[in-house]
């Protein structure tokens, strides 16, 4: 066997593991992990920003295009965001044990519904590295382990923010191996983890539309794919039209680049007179352009 694919089972191993005391730990214990991590992305900023640098030298050099390279990027400001991401994910109710249904049927035997982890969740991913973040403090979150495998263009940045998550994880109490991070980016590793039934539980791909229908088509481990883009926002004719406006222009000003940034805009009728001009002028102030159908 490859060092790189017994590297990762000997991870998966751990996380499957680890993922059964997991998903017993207080809300108490785990809040403390999420906000170490918040914490550690501050005091720890220096170290990720040097190596988010190295990949952006080597980005450009490969010839990225200004899109993919403004989602690799990292900077104080954006390190501050994903510090507030983890605080509020903290800040939310504990999903395991919630009870969502519960009835007693006529023989006397009550039966329902109640929220419990999944397990070990493999994640897929490509060049932005805040993902990493992001789907490693849910996870916690929600009491399942997690094996991190980013994208190549990303790997120095991503190991330093594993490393901080690794650590202030267990400093809370966390199991260690319930935060795995694969420091190889050999395309087999991804073929051996779709296989990987019985160890991993579940599967989410992040990325273009070429990695999720991989991923989709030959996972023999359950997979949720999430959408690939054209996002789209309703004004209905009940809405804050101030607050609308507000939301539309965050939504597609903020972070263009991204995935889920906004690209189509459906409005009622009732309000479109009104709400329309008042986009377009907002919309312009950020240098966007509309394209519209005749009526609009």
């Amino acid at each position: 066997m490859e060092p790189a694919i017994a590297e990762l089972e000997e991870r998966a191993k751990a996380a499957k593991a680890a993922s059964r005391r997991l998903a017993l730990l207080s809300s108490e214990v785990k809040n403390r992990a999420l906000n170490n991590m918040a914490e550690g992305l501050k005091t720890r900023e220096d170290l990720i920003l040097k190596a988010n640098a190295q990949d952006m030298e080597e980005a450009r050099a490969s010839g990225m295009d200004e899109a993919m390279l403004d989602r690799l990027f990292l900077n104080p400001d954006r390190l501050a965001d994903m510090a507030r991401g983890v605080s509020a994910v903290a800040a939310l109710s504990d999903p395991v044990g919630e009870v969502l249904e519960m009835r007693t049927l006529p023989n006397g035997l009550t039966v329902g519904r109640k929220r419990v982890p999944l397990g070990v969740i493999g994640t897929i991913y490509e060049s932005r590295p805040n993902v990493t973040v992001d789907i490693a403090t849910l996870c916690l979150k929600s009491g399942n382990a997690v094996i991190l495998r980013g994208g190549r263009e990303a790997r120095h940045s991503n190991a330093a923010l594993a490393d901080m998550l690794v650590e202030a994880a267990i400093e809370a109490g966390i199991p260690a191996g319930a935060v795995a991070f694969i420091d190889s980016t050999e395309r087999a590793l991804v073929s051996h983890m779709l296989q990987m039934k019985g160890t991993i539980d579940l599967i989410i791909p992040r990325g273009g539309e070429g990695l999720i229908r991989f991923v989709s088509e030959t996972s023999a481990v359950p997979v949720v794919a999430g959408g690939i883009g054209v996002c789209h926002t309703f004004v209905d004719s009940s809405a804050d039209l101030d607050e609308a406006v507000a939301i539309a222009y965050n939504a597609k000003v903020q972070r263009p680049t991204v995935c889920n940034a906004l690209d189509t805009i459906l409005v009622h009728r009732d309000v479109a007179v009104r709400f329309l001009p008042a986009l377009a002028l907002e919309w312009a102030r950020g240098g966007v352009e509309v394209h519209a159908d005749p009526q609009a």
